[in-house]
């Protein structure tokens, strides 16, 4: 069983897939585009690839917990990836992600050259590492 998180932006898209034990973060890369069916396609292909069953999408909530403008395009998203991978998709609270992301590239000595490269990879990672601690404490 392996599972993908999405870290879904505007120009880079986060993501990281777990082990096939579902447990811990395997593999991890970032999406350059800003055009979604762009990105849609290469998600369902890195799927495939990697015999994923199940998305997990990071859901942008505000930090008062209302949904705004890109909660809608999180679930505008999620509707576009069951399409095009039949695949379920879990919406996760994203909330400080990217934040904590940048604060633990920081804290490795990087950059913020280096860190904008990476930071949305690092942000899915959160995500992953978030859901899959959900999923064990659900068994």
């Amino acid at each position: 069983m392996r599972i993908m998180a999405i870290d879904y932006g505007d120009a880079h898209t986060g993501i990281a897939i777990s082990d096939l034990t579902g447990l811990l973060t395997g593999f991890s890369t970032t999406i350059d585009s800003w055009r979604r069916e762009e990105v849609v396609a290469r998600i369902a292909s890195l799927a495939q690839e990697h015999g994923v069953t199940e998305l997990v999408l990071g859901h942008p909530i505000n930090m008062d917990g209302t949904r705004g403008p890109r909660s809608e395009k999180a679930q505008e998203m999620k509707a576009a990836l069951e399409a095009a991978t039949s695949l379920p998709v879990a919406l996760w609270d994203e909330r400080r992600t990217t934040i904590d992301a940048h604060q633990i590239l920081m804290n490795n000595g990087q950059n913020a050259k280096k860190r904008k490269k990476t930071v949305d990879a690092v942000a899915a990672s959160l995500i992953l590492e978030g859901y899959l601690t959900f999923k064990k404490t659900q068994r």
